[in-house]
């Protein structure tokens, strides 16, 4: 049984979260006051038309004069038009409403996404993020879209409808309300059961899109390794949890929905006894019985509506819970309140006394220090985990450094500005991501900066023309996720007209050239010359033959930097650059 402190705390978040979701309807509030206005004539409408018909009643059955139920029938008639057009424009602004809402936080978090640090996407599934953006921002379009004004209106209906009760008998009115105590008390039951099974069933959602994201992703793997079965049998299970949170969820509703009705058929059988035992005794006219059995259906009705919306309401509370959790999340890496921008980045980049770690201080890089000069091509090397691609992430601050200094010209890079820091580095990666589009969007990126023709000259540049123009649409060629139809070979080139196009002032390349055949790797060596032409490069390769004329070779150990010089020096030197470069020798000598 839960605490009274875990109690306090759950309210806390859930009047937190509520305040945060009605935040978002500020902009909108004329539109949400109209409809308010509309729900208190829909609701006056509602009151009225049984009140009309009891009193049509008692004259037919009274003085039976046929020219006064006319009139009442014309009354009726324009309280139904009335009705009709006020739920017809409450409709329409609810959901122009709510998807306006809807609209603009899933604009708010995609946003916030693009701003979160690069470990945050190294600790969260994508699965877990598409959640956020797609699923959970969804539950809440009913919320907005209907349950917030449904709530007013039922609210309302109900406190009117005891309002015209109690004005018409007392006593009957009373007899009506006798149940009220056990509504309270169940809907108060539901409302803490449900909010548990609706976060329930947000986790298992994200569990399972998380895993199909992955595994659709991992597709070539699984079947390479055969292990189909294995994967069908461990989705299984999973879908299994989520049909059970689902399960669970339904009966919880299942069972609260028909226990409302069920009281609402008792009260409206002691209504019928207590009202005809009354007509009986002349008390009260057949038609204030009828109002009656009219009113005391009206009022089980928002009653049970009230139950959904809650249900509805309790979802929309859970997804908001997980998509708060998205916009709460800090980027690690931000700019200075007013940070410096540089005229021009020529590219001078020195790491004085770096210590850096992704966690605690489990030490990726310990007290590292060197200079790149503006123009210079300087490489690491180093056995796996000793620091190189680190260097590369921390030049451009996609991390920030616990200990030392990084510097760009002579400006710690914590001071300047990261659109104008990234924007002069061009990184070529070994993974090469190619987007859903076509070859020319993949080059320009959405830089409308970029023209056609600059994207053709930095794709001659490289030597990507030689495979472009040979497809059916050239530069128009549509290309699928992720690149699948081309080459390992032509992604990377691709690559190198990108970030040509870009014309950064500093070059990165990871392994650049590790996934790529011989005759595409002449074609890029003969593109890097050109390339790194006055431009400061920096290299990672496991090749030590394509880093052999580099104007400065770092080499790394354990995130410690050992050696520094060129080719010649290092060899000189007989330490590790030289058994790196022996062992790789005697490798290739033997195949």
């Amino acid at each position: 049984m839960a605490s009274r402190k875990e109690i306090d705390y759950e309210k806390s978040i859930g009047r937190s979260v509520l305040i945060r979701l009605l935040g978002y309807v500020k902009p909108y509030w004329h539109l949400m006051t109209i409809s308010l206005i509309l729900v208190l004539f829909i609701t006056g409408f509602e009151l009225y038309r049984p009140i009309l018909v009891g009193d049509a009643i008692d004259i037919l059955l009274g003085s039976g004069e046929f020219s006064s139920v006319k009139k009442i029938g014309i009354v009726y008639l324009f309280v139904l038009i009335g009705s009709f057009l006020c739920n017809f424009l409450q409709t329409w602004i609810l959901q122009l409403t709510g998807q306006s809402i809807i609209y603009n936080i899933r604009e708010e978090i995609f946003e916030h996404i693009h701003k979160l640090s690069l470990r945050f996407f190294d600790i969260t599934p994508v699965g877990r993020i598409v959640t956020r953006v797609t699923n959970d921002v969804e539950a809440l379009n009913e919320m907005y879209a209907n349950i917030l004004v449904k709530l007013f209106k039922n609210t309302i209906k109900i406190l009117g409808l005891a309002v015209v009760m109690l004005s018409l008998n007392i006593k009957l009115s009373l007899y009506g309300f006798m149940l009220l105590p056990v509504i309270i008390g169940l809907t108060i039951l539901f409302k803490t059961i449900s909010r548990a099974t609706y976060r329930v069933v947000r986790t298992k959602l994200t569990i399972i899109n998380t895993y199909l994201s992955e595994h659709l992703s991992g597709m070539k793997l699984i079947q390479i390794f055969a292990r189909e079965k294995e994967k069908y049998e461990e989705f299984k299970d999973k879908n299994k949890e989520l049909y059970l949170a689902n399960y669970k969820e339904m009966m919880v509703f299942a069972i609260f929905r028909p226990s409302i009705y069920l009281l609402s058929i008792v009260s409206l059988v002691i209504i019928i006894y207590a009202g005809g035992v009354s007509v009986i005794n002349e008390s009260i006219t057949i038609g204030t019985l009828y109002i009656f059995i009219q009113y005391i259906g009206s009022f089980f009705e928002p009653i049970q509506e009230l139950a959904e919306q809650l249900g509805t309401l309790q979802s929309a509370m859970a997804s908001a819970e997980k998509i708060f959790t998205i916009i709460d999340e800090d980027p690690l890496v931000v700019n200075q309140a007013n940070p410096r921008q540089l005229p021009e980045v020529k590219g001078r980049i020195e790491f004085e006394n770096v210590w850096f770690a992704y966690e605690g201080e489990n030490w990726i890089l310990k007290d590292v220090s060197f200079v790149i000069e503006p123009g210079e091509r300087a490489a690491f090397v180093g056995a796996t985990g000793a620091g190189k691609s680190s260097i590369l992430n921390l030049i451009g601050r996609y991390y920030d450094i616990q200990k030392g200094r990084i510097t760009i010209d002579g400006v710690d890079i914590k001071e300047m500005n990261t659109d104008q820091l990234r924007g002069a580095i061009g990184q070529v990666q070994q993974d090469v991501f190619i987007f859903t589009g076509d070859i020319k969007s993949n080059i320009r990126l959405k830089n409308d900066d970029i023209s056609d023709e600059e994207i053709k000259k930095a794709a001659r540049y490289v030597n990507a023309d030689s495979f472009i123009e040979k497809l059916n649409g050239a530069y128009e060629e549509a290309v699928t996720e992720r690149g699948a139809t081309l080459s390992a070979g032509q992604r990377q080139l691709l690559s190198f007209a990108r970030t040509l196009a870009y014309d950064p002032a500093i070059l990165v390349m990871d392994e650049a050239t590790a996934n790529i055949d011989t005759e595409t790797e002449q074609l890029i060596q003969d593109a890097l010359e050109k390339l790194m032409d006055g431009r400061t490069t920096i290299m990672v390769a496991h090749r030590l033959s394509t880093i052999q004329h580099a104007d400065k070779i770092i080499v790394m150990h354990k995130g410690e930097l050992r050696e520094s010089g060129t080719h010649q020096e290092l060899l000189n030197m007989d330490g590790i650059y030289k058994k790196l470069y022996e062992l790789q020798l005697r490798s290739q000598m033997a195949s």
